[in-house]
């Protein structure tokens, strides 16, 4: 039976189990379970669900974008996007690398998270904004240059969902081991 882990990877913690020589924290610190590697990347600057599993076959499902897997972002967002910055993220998105694939894309009350150690800059004079966002693909910083294309750079990104897997319950630092299905 495969492993699965949930993790809540904390702002500023290394996805790897190895040290850099960048005295950054690693998984390593956190996870005291041999044989398990990261099913896909959360950079350093985002927080959230990260899963870690012992099977190949599982990972590949899980990261590979050809799988199409939903993920869950919970985004907060310099300014309030306007409904022609939502179509456009629902739409797709022109980077550099190409066009992403439609997202859902909603605004929605500041959820309930916890605090982040450092905290996000608050600036009175610019408002800020919540967004759940779901892709089925993973370009390099993709959530972040998505929203700084309509406009809106992200201040704070938390992975809360990776398909039918969710954070629900599980606090920064902690994991929890899971069925594989």
């Amino acid at each position: 039976m495969p492993r699965l882990i949930l993790f809540n990877k904390p702002y500023g913690v290394l996805c790897q189990f190895s040290d850099d020589g960048s005295a950054k924290p690693t998984l390593a610190g956190f996870i005291k379970v041999p044989g398990v590697y990261p099913a896909g990347r959360l950079d350093t600057d985002s927080e959230g669900l990260l899963l870690l599993t012992d099977d190949g076959k599982l990972q590949a499902r899980i990261a590979d974008p050809k799988f199409k897997l939903p993920k869950c972002y919970l985004v907060q967002m310099e300014g309030e996007p306007d409904l022609a910055a939502l179509e456009a993220l629902r739409c797709g998105v022109d980077l550099k690398d190409g066009r992403t694939r439609p997202a859902e894309a909603e605004l929605i009350p500041a959820p309930a998270l916890w605090p982040r150690d450092p905290p996000v800059r608050f600036r009175k004079t610019v408002p800020d904004s919540w967004l759940r966002l779901t892709i089925r693909e993973g370009k390099n910083r993709q959530v972040r240059r998505m929203t700084a294309a309509v406009g809106h750079p992200t201040l704070r990104l938390v992975r809360w969902a990776v398909g039918d897997w969710s954070l629900d319950g599980t606090a920064p630092g902690e994991w929890v081991e899971v069925e594989a299905s």
